[in-house]
């Protein structure tokens, strides 16, 4: 599995990948608006057993995929896509704070959205955020995703309940931006 888009590569994570996955998945910073995290090392290493496994799903509705830069190859984050119901998938994604600000975390959602509706058929994305996370909220809004709501105290994590801001996007609307 791997997406390219002008700076980024998009692909399945592999074993290797723990310690670069571990620089930004441990990092308070990072995590402070996630559902997880900062992660321990066997969180890490945890999750990435499991990311690999969805791999071989058949069929695979859960993508948790690596952000690479096009150019090195260093791994800079994640991003996933995860089909929720028939037709219907959740997109998220997560930036080591030294590549923060310059438009990777824009970048990768956009190409999820295009796999999404152009590979996997969807006919709706969505996303949430915390409401004090200020830059993922831009991402969804730049990519033409709609506010829907928000959503009081609906989980339960890191020793309390949160809110969530949720945006989405239909295929045609989606393809109504490309023709632009």
């Amino acid at each position: 599995m791997k997406l390219q888009t002008a700076r980024l590569e998009i692909r399945d994570f592999v074993p290797n990948d723990a310690a670069d996955v571990h620089r930004y998945a441990s990092d308070p910073q990072v995590t402070a608006y996630m559902i997880w995290g900062p992660n321990t090392e066997q969180e890490t290493a945890d999750f990435i057993v499991r990311a690999i496994g969805m791999q071989r799903r058949q069929p695979r509705l859960d993508y948790e995929l690596a952000l690479t830069l096009r150019e090195s190859g260093r791994l800079i984050g994640g991003c996933g896509i995860h089909v929720s119901e028939p037709e219907q998938g959740e997109i998220g994604y997560c930036i080591d704070r030294a590549h923060w600000r310059q438009g990777y975390a824009s970048e990768a959602a956009a190409a999820l959205l295009r796999f999404g509706f152009e590979e996997l058929g969807l006919h709706r994305i969505y996303a949430t955020c915390r409401p004090g996370n200020i830059g993922s909220a831009a991402v969804m809004k730049k990519i033409g995703m709609t506010y829907e709501g928000h959503m009081r105290e609906h989980m339960r994590h890191k020793g309390g309940w949160h809110d969530s801001y949720q945006y989405s996007i239909l295929r045609r609307e989606y393809m109504k931006g490309q023709m632009k």
